[in-house]
């Protein structure tokens, strides 16, 4: 009877065990999501703290970042006391802490001792989340869902332009917006779509992934068919030959090895308040960002708000999670916002599916030649999926923020949060006279601002003579009378 049962478990139920060959490749596609976000943190921040690029403290700091991600990751899923939101979030380095942790790094002379400064830092900071974590539930009603569905939709707004970008090919590529990496981008998207909405089972589940491996096929064939270097002029106004961004790097592979021990405190930490207390600040606002994400997943892939406990214990892995990070020298970890699109467009929210890819992120990290492998994914093959799935978040914060009828007041807080605060966000040069903390905190990302200005004007604005639960239920008493009547 049992055995049954668990037969009867599909990836749209959120617990149980479906069958490892639909569980893998669905979480697989959520390392693919967010494979290549989860390092660029640590290559941005380890380059401005004059860390040899591909030296061995990088390479042993980007194997960790992999290990750190997965392992939070199943923490999340499944939980350990009361720390974990039991959802199917994806874990990994956080992007928002990249502008404070330059700017540390520039505080402290740009060395690997800033870089020590950033890690003991951000464990103090992890410990300070998941305190702030274990009183969310007090702090709820400071987040209805006008709130949160606003900071949603700020993330999706903000991870547009990431998906497009990747989509030609990566912003920083040569050969950015060629008609080769357009080609590779839009067959990926063609692929996603079809298989999602024109077949059933395991090809619409695993709709992203298959999109992907049609990527790398499609590149394969291009490199025998068509040229793999181009010429561009540089800043200096020399020629120069390069290798066009969508063809694959098998070297990176071969020359990886099979296995590697992770380290444990490869910096040595520096306890410096000029960098405790821009870093702990920048973690209040990744609790409000977590708490998007979280209401994001319950909304996209559950159609229902988020739960208290399941808000409170998300952000304390957020917490616990970036302090264990730290411990091995990775940047702060956080919920990541790609994985929020993908479970909202396939509405996969199966735990143990995504536990999977947990898995695999803790081989990534273990077995560098399996991390290598995905690391070489052309940008234009990631952002052929990438499109879709960030656009799916802009989708839920509307969801969420249209859940309840949408009063004059809610129309004044989505509209000053997304004008003024993501505006300020995604046009930081605006901020370019304030002074650099309000620069940091503002102009990094458009989620930060509009979170506040969110928070800030459900709080001193006058409440509806009616809430929203009341307006609610006399819309569904009136549909009910209209029935009987019918």
């Amino acid at each position: 009877m049992e055995k049954q049962e668990k037969n009867t478990v599909t990836p749209y139920d959120l617990d149980g065990r479906p069958p490892l060959k639909l569980a893998i490749p669905l979480g697989l596609q959520h390392v693919l999501a967010m494979f290549v976000g989860n390092l660029t943190p640590l290559l941005i921040i380890t380059a401005a703290c004059g860390i040899e690029a591909g030296g061995e403290l990088q390479v042993a700091l980007l194997q960790n970042a992999m290990l750190i991600a997965g392992i939070v990751t199943l923490v999340q899923v499944f939980t350990i006391g009361p720390v974990g939101g039991k959802l199917p979030i994806v874990m990994g380095t956080s992007s928002g802490f990249i502008g404070v942790c330059q700017s540390v790094a520039g505080v402290m002379g740009n060395g690997v001792v800033a870089y020590g400064a950033i890690m003991a830092a951000s464990f103090i900071g992890g410990l300070f989340e998941t305190v702030l974590g274990s009183f969310l539930k007090p702090l709820r009603k400071f987040f209805p869902s006008v709130v949160t569905g606003t900071v949603v939709l700020s993330i999706g707004l903000s991870l547009i332009a990431v998906g497009i970008s990747s989509f030609g090919g990566g912003s920083s590529a040569k050969d950015y917006g060629s008609l080769e990496n357009l080609f590779v981008g839009f067959v990926v998207l063609v692929v996603i779509v079809v298989l999602k909405h024109g077949t059933k089972g395991f090809t619409s589940f695993a709709s992203i992934l298959i999109g992907i491996i049609v990527g790398y096929v499609l590149v394969s064939i291009m490199t025998a068919v068509l040229p793999t270097t181009f010429t561009y002029v540089d800043d200096a106004g020399a020629t120069v030959e390069a290798t066009k961004s969508w063809v694959l790097n098998w070297d990176k592979v071969a020359s990886a090895s099979w296995f590697a021990v992770p380290k444990i405190m490869p910096v040595k930490w520096v306890f410096d308040a000029r960098a405790i207390v821009p870093i702990c600040i920048m973690f209040i606002v990744t609790a409000v960002e977590t708490v998007g994400d979280i209401s994001g997943i319950t909304e996209g892939g559950l159609g229902r708000e988020a739960t208290d406990k399941e808000l409170s214990g998300g952000v304390m892995c957020d917490g616990l999670g970036s302090s264990l990070a730290a411990v091995f020298g990775v940047l702060p970890n956080t919920s990541f916002s790609q994985n929020v699109g993908l479970v909202a467009m396939n509405k996969v929210v199966n735990r143990f599916s995504i536990a999977t890819g947990g898995i695999f992120l803790i081989a990534c990290g273990l077995f560098p030649k399996l991390a290598a492998l995905i690391s070489i994914m052309p940008q234009s093959v990631l952002g052929g999926a990438a499109v879709m799935m960030f656009s799916s978040i802009v989708v839920s914060g509307i969801q969420l923020i249209t859940k309840w009828p949408v009063t004059p007041r809610n129309v004044t807080i989505v509209s000053v949060a997304l004008g003024l605060g993501y505006g300020l966000g995604a046009n930081s040069a605006v901020l370019a006279h304030m002074p650099q903390a309000i620069t940091l905190i503002f102009g990094g990302s458009g989620i930060v601002p509009a979170a506040l200005f969110a928070i800030i004007l459900n709080i001193v604005l006058p409440p509806d003579e009616k809430s929203e639960v009341e307006i609610a239920e006399e819309i569904l008493d009136m549909k009910k009378k209209e029935a009987q009547k019918k």
